[in-house]
């Protein structure tokens, strides 16, 4: 079993990326392979609207010049997805928001090329913003029939500086709550 996760923070070793790892190190204690991947401070394209992805049903993108064909193909051959962003004036960042609306086009495209996947939004904030973002996140999987295992509040953590999500215990502990239930999930329907 393995589990792929997206970070979309541009700081590649920032919060988000703790958080992401956080539910890893509980996925790894359970045997589950992980993947980390940077999307964040990255080119991703947004969705042009073509409908070449729904007319064709291969589950990709004619878009080639960024990195969303390849990340479609590790989310195909995942069994879980964890999709990790900070918050930019109450929203995802603007990698991860056209990282998901293509991805999102793709996999329904294809013929909802998600469902079963067991997947998690992954969320960092200095204040405020969060379920938002949360939501957004969530809507990918949700409307692509994923499941979507839940923890003991939110998905989210609070910290600017980096690393300063790690004194936000309640925040921290969701983070591994989630990770246990996403192994325990998989393990089920796996």
């Amino acid at each position: 079993m393995k589990v792929v996760g997206f970070n979309g923070s541009p700081r590649k070793n920032g919060n988000t990326s703790i958080a992401i790892q956080t539910v890893f190190s509980e996925l790894e204690k359970e045997g589950i392979e992980t993947e980390l991947v940077q999307i964040g401070g990255r080119e991703i394209k947004g969705c042009d609207g073509c409908n070449k992805c729904r007319k064709d049903g291969s589950g990709f993108c004619v878009i080639e010049s960024d990195i969303v064909n390849e990340c479609l193909e590790k989310m195909y051959r995942a069994n879980g997805i964890i999709i990790g962003s900070p918050v930019y004036f109450g929203s995802v960042t603007p990698e991860t928001k056209a990282f998901i609306d293509r991805v999102g086009y793709c996999a329904r495209g294809g013929g909802f090329l998600l469902k079963g996947k067991v997947c998690a939004a992954v969320v960092v904030l200095r204040r405020g913003g969060a379920v938002q973002a949360f939501n957004q996140i969530n809507s990918l999987f949700y409307l692509n029939q994923a499941i979507i295992p839940c923890s003991i509040y939110w998905n989210m953590a609070i910290g600017r500086e980096i690393g300063e999500i790690r004194n936000d215990e309640e925040g921290m502990k969701t983070f591994k709550v989630l990770g246990q239930n996403m192994a325990w999930l998989l393990k089920k329907i796996c």
